[in-house]
């Protein structure tokens, strides 16, 4: 019986699964790490003390509990290919031999680029950015952040001579290849024809002058094999496959089966993340158009700033335990007994692209519990959650399917609430493991297996809509819409009193 290893490098944690070539999960491990944050807007991984570090104790792990025989050697013969995923589109400078030069650079977490960003969208023309690359160039991208490098440590762009994410890291400590998936690429703007499919080499020049760009190949691709060094430091086995890996999302959107157009993850976490697949590239200026996970494909994608992140913070306000707040928050009448939040704790991301926008509590009086504030930040989080979806069906996005991944998605009142609101319903997957089942199910792909996916990780159960609280939320997503433009300019008053405070 063969194997298949899938590894995930997240934010917080690192997840990985040994399954067999029918989706079974023979064992699995995760190890928690967490986030540099040197200065203000900076968020960095050490890409070997917890890329590589995880990797190999996951590895280990693995191996241990379903390959290690009676007399303790490691019979890794079973396994028949490796996957990868990792948090992105990041920015990890190297050199030559792959040396990471720095810490890598966080996603959109990662505000630093703020006037890199204007500038670069003044030299190249907004319109002309979202005809040929499908996004607005924002936190997210990357292009940006290395004209930061270039500018602010200049001494460690004029050494980089690769551009790496946490996959293409490893995959590169594995087999030696620098290559970079089609996914990831698009991700890349402004360096990323969506077109063509290719590297647009024009801008690259103008972004990344005398940088090497990485071949490309999609997340179903071998692009090598685990070398022998690589092999003495791993346990893996010398000649093992390797496929091109890709971003960790859209990983986890393969495990739960969307792959056809229609097809929605939505993903609770500490942040919320939505990834669509479309049949045809429709830019938005509100959405992320990128390309795909399987050849050919291509997907929007939605992300808000912070989700869960709201509900710990609140959590750790009250001093109370999430199984309290949910039960009390579960007794209260939809619309919180006439609360909105607005969760732009952390600036928000799609669809205002506004890094200074700022959370709001709207209707507070006395009468007002820690009940009515939980359930108010999860319908706040849930209107967002709309605002996204409707924007995807403005750019051509017909969701046919939604699909609900993540630990948020425990417990059951959040994803009510999220289909109260947007009348939409759920299904839940049975196996909610995340990104890494994905990667096994990418690396018996690329190895030759004829994966069904709806046998990997059947749906659990569906969470249907209330016709009667969709009706109440209605009014409340309205007046939950007008907040923001009604405010915005005493949100960016505070976020740069905020900003000046934190520089003092």
């Amino acid at each position: 019986m063969e194997l298949y290893l899938g590894i995930d490098i997240g934010t917080s944690s690192s997840k990985g699964v040994l399954v067999t070539g029918r989706g079974r999960v023979l064992a699995r491990a995760s190890r928690d790490h967490g986030t540099s944050t040197p200065h203000p807007g900076w968020v960095e991984h050490d890409a070997e003390g917890v890329w590589w570090a995880d990797f190999l104790a996951l590895v280990r792990e693995l191996l241990a509990r379903e390959l290690v025989g009676a007399a303790g050697s490691t019979d890794t013969g079973r396994l028949a290919g490796l996957a990868v995923s990792g948090i992105g589109p990041c920015l990890l400078p190297a050199d030559g031999a792959g040396n990471p030069l720095r810490p890598a650079i966080l996603y959109g977490v990662d505000t630093r680029a703020g006037a890199e960003i204007a500038e670069l969208t003044g030299e190249l023309g907004a319109e002309e950015i979202l005809r040929r690359g499908g996004t607005p160039l924002s936190t997210q991208a990357v292009g940006p952040k290395l004209r930061w490098l270039a500018r602010h440590e200049p001494d460690v762009y004029a050494r980089t001579e690769m551009l790496l994410m946490a996959g293409s890291y490893l995959v590169h400590r594995l087999t030696g290849e620098y290559v970079l998936d089609h996914h990831s690429a698009s991700q890349c703007d402004p360096m990323y024809d969506q077109n063509a499919l290719d590297w647009a080499r024009d801008w690259a020049a103008v972004v990344a002058p005398g940088v090497e760009l990485p071949a490309l190949a999609w997340p179903t691709e071998v692009v090598g094999t685990v070398t022998a060094g690589a092999a003495r430091e791993t346990g893996l086995p010398q000649g093992l496959p390797v496929t091109a890996g890709t971003v960790d999302a859209w990983a986890e959107a393969t495990s739960v089966g969307v792959r056809e157009p229609g097809d929605v993850m939505v993903m609770y976490g500490t942040t919320m993340f939505l990834v669509q697949v479309i049949e045809a590239p429709t830019p938005h200026p509100g959405l992320w158009t990128t390309s795909g996970v399987f050849p050919g494909t291509r997907s929007l994608a939605a992300g808000m700033a912070t989700s869960g992140a709201v509900t710990d913070w609140l959590r750790r306000l009250v001093g109370a335990e999430f199984a309290t707040l949910v039960e009390e928050a579960a007794a209260v009448p939809a619309g919180s007994r006439g609360l909105l939040l607005v969760p732009y704790f952390a600036g928000e991301r799609t669809p205002i692209f506004d890094p200074d926008a700022r959370g709001m509590i709207a209707g507070l009086t006395l009468a007002h519990g820690r009940a009515e504030l939980y359930r108010a930040a999860l319908e706040g989080i849930a209107y967002g959650v709309r605002h996204n979806v409707e924007v995807m069906r403005e750019a051509g996005g017909r969701a046919r399917r939604l699909v609900a991944v993540g630990g948020g998605t425990r417990g059951g009142l959040w994803t009510q609430i999220v289909s109260d609101v947007t009348g939409e319903e759920q299904q839940v997957p049975t196996e909610t493991i995340g990104a890494c089942l994905g990667d096994a199910l990418l690396a018996a792909t690329a190895t030759g297996v004829d994966v069904d996916p709806d046998a990997w990780n059947p749906a659990g159960h569906t969470v249907v809509p209330v016709a009667d609280r969709t009706a109440r939320y209605d009014e409340y997503y309205r007046r939950y819409r007008d907040l923001y433009p009604a405010t915005v300019d005493v949100a960016h008053f505070l976020a740069a009193e905020q900003h000046a405070a934190d520089e003092r």
